[in-house]
């Protein structure tokens, strides 16, 4: 959890996105990850026990729309909120400082990596162009294969990082997939299963999406495909 929302006001935090509007966990969620940059990422397992536990004291309430619990604060809970404005105050001017301290670090790491690859380069410019013709393709032939070995890193590192992401994406799906799907004990099983399909279907796309170049007559025919399978997956479950 962010050091901002230690003592309880994530709990605070919650009663403010709801006093905005109706929203379900996953936007919540999003909005938190929005809020700081992607850096703090809470999961379905901090922000849904929380919610239900506001509910339990009365200061939020849900209903079911689509399939989806969404959740809304009542007036007991905008009491509590009006009661804590100074620290909602506090809380907002702390996370704001948080933002840019992250934003300034992430700018200063920048500059300072490609501060010290120029100058890495330049060096090695330099020593070619004094060393000898033999020298000089030797050092370019070195310049090319560690430049080669750093983006071969890089990769490995930005595919580990993809497979990790995925791996958590997956999870992310199943846990909201169960918490929003409501189905009964008889069949949790194949809800479970339609979920999976869904989830397979959606990272095949993804993975499609990357690899091709997406233009806006693209877009629609994905929209036109998308509706007609949402129409024909709809007539089945009803059926």
């Amino acid at each position: 959890m962010s050091p901002v929302f230690g003592h309880g006001r994530l709990r605070l935090y919650l009663l403010k996105l709801l006093e905005e509007s109706p929203r379900h966990g996953y936007e919540v969620i999003r909005l938190l990850q929005d809020r700081f940059l992607g850096v703090y990422s809470p999961s379905p397992g901090t922000i849904y026990p929380r919610l239900a536990r506001l509910e339990e004291e009365g200061l939020v309430t849900h209903e079911v729309v689509d399939g989806k619990k969404v959740f809304s604060i009542t007036d007991k809970g905008r009491d509590e909120l009006n009661s804590r404005l100074d620290e909602l105050a506090d809380l907002e001017q702390e996370i704001t400082d948080s933002v840019r301290d992250i934003a300034r670090e992430v700018k200063e790491d920048v500059r300072e990596t490609v501060k010290s690859l120029r100058e890495e380069l330049t060096a090695m410019a330099r020593d070619v162009k004094r060393n000898s013709r033999e020298q000089q393709a030797a050092d370019l032939k070195r310049l090319k294969d560690q430049q080669k070995r750093q983006w071969m890193d890089h990769a490995a590192h930005w595919q580990d990082q993809g497979e990790r992401l995925s791996r958590q994406w997956r999870s992310v799906w199943s846990e909201v997939w169960s918490d929003l799907g409501g189905a009964g004990d008889n069949r949790a099983e194949l809800d479970a299963e339609l979920g999976e399909l869904l989830a397979d279907f959606v990272a095949t796309v993804r993975e499609q999406a990357s690899d091709s170049r997406l233009t806006r007559e693209k877009l629609e025919q994905c929209r036109a495909a998308l509706d007609e399978a949402a129409a024909r997956i709809r007539d089945s479950l009803r059926g």
